[in-house]
């Protein structure tokens, strides 16, 4: 089996040496450039080209935002976006997965060398899993949310349908929406949640991402979504017409006292590998909602969900998983599927309607 070829491109030297030393570390992968600038790795490219290049944001010459939508315009390939851990950085990240990153990780401000030797093995599934993931339906989906008109079409279709259900989620938060997701979960759920109408059903939500990064994408799908988005904080309510998005480094579960639901924002070890966790919401929505919710799980590497998934199924919830053509990492739903806990397996573009068709079910 071949090896993964891999090109870093950020101007800080530590980056480099660092990243150098973790790639050069797993027999999987091979480093064929780390360089200091966009202008440099066009050369390069020209010479060997990567199967997923490591990408700064913030560079001399070219940013690496202008840079990353040359590469995805010309010679489309897995781009993973090395972002500092600060809230413009946040901000330029969700943009540049929005326009057809494939994931990111983070950099401190300080104590550089230290942090990635420590998230050595965080760094090696991403660019592993960039290297299987779907660049075509990545920048299919962004061309989608750029273009809007097919999404406008779509959110008139679940508004209609949502008004048709008999009046069963109105008013109430009985029912709640519980989805998971990760390596290109930033797009689909962009997707999705701009399909949704005002009144959809009340939705939590884990997307496999770092502190501070939460906050700043549900900020972005709050200024673009009829439904309100925002990052979760303990105690918040789940209400419709809204999705709480699980903060960064923390785990989210459900609860409920009496008729309302809320949730549980909690520190504590990681879980599937994960902090926040999909089986973490998974299985407290099964215990707290039962078949009174839904569950769904989206592209993304890895078996995270799978377990809750079951558990939710078995408590007697709908479960949906992403198909594999429309999926970026057919990983986490297949995993699902296996372990079967799902009960139907849909596209990216059928999710929003299901969710809608939600209030319609006895």
């Amino acid at each position: 089996m071949s090896r993964i070829k891999v090109m870093v491109v950020d101007d800080s030297a530590i980056i480099r040496q660092v990243f150098t030393k973790i790639i050069n570390s797993d027999a999987q992968l091979e480093l064929v450039a780390a360089v200091n600038d966009p202008i440099l790795a066009l050369k390069r490219m020209k010479v060997t080209m990567p199967d997923v290049m490591v990408l700064d944001v913030e560079m001399p010459k070219m940013d690496g935002l202008t840079f990353l939508k040359l590469i995805m315009n010309d010679n489309p390939l897995p781009v993973v976006m090395c972002s500092t851990l600060t809230e413009k950085g946040s901000k330029t990240t969700m943009q540049a997965i929005a326009d057809g990153a494939i994931d990111f990780i983070t950099k401190p401000k300080m104590g550089v060398k230290g942090f990635l030797e420590e998230s050595s093995a965080i760094l090696l599934d991403v660019i592993k899993s960039a290297a299987r993931a779907n660049v075509g339906k990545l920048k299919k989906n962004a061309l989608l949310m750029k273009s809007g008109e097919k999404i406008e079409v779509l959110l008139s279709k679940n508004e209609a349908l949502l008004k048709n259900s008999g009046g069963s989620m109105m008013h109430t938060t009985d029912r709640i929406v519980a989805i998971g997701t990760s390596t290109g979960g930033t797009q689909a759920l962009e997707l999705v949640l701009s399909q949704l109408p005002k009144d959809a059903p009340g939705m939590v939500i884990v997307q496999h991402m770092p502190e501070k990064f939460t906050a700043a994408f549900a900020a972005r799908l709050d200024g673009i979504c009829q439904v309100n988005v925002k990052e979760a904080k303990n105690g918040d309510r789940v209400l419709q017409g809204q999705a709480l998005i699980a903060p960064g480094s923390h785990h989210m579960m459900l609860n409920r006292s009496g008729a309302r639901y809320f949730v549980d924002i909690k520190e504590g070890p990681t879980v599937s590998r994960h902090r926040p966790s999909v089986d973490v919401l998974f299985r407290s929505t099964a215990k707290i909602a039962g078949k009174n919710a839904v569950g769904i799980i989206m592209t993304g590497m890895g078996a995270d969900g799978a377990s809750g998934m079951r558990d939710m199924h078995d408590a007697g919830a709908y479960t949906i998983a992403q198909d594999e053509e429309s999926s970026v990492v057919y990983g986490m739903p297949k995993e699902a599927v296996k372990a079967g806990g799902v009960d139907k397996i849909i596209s990216l573009g059928e999710i929003s309607r299901a969710i809608c068709s939600f209030g319609t079910r006895a």
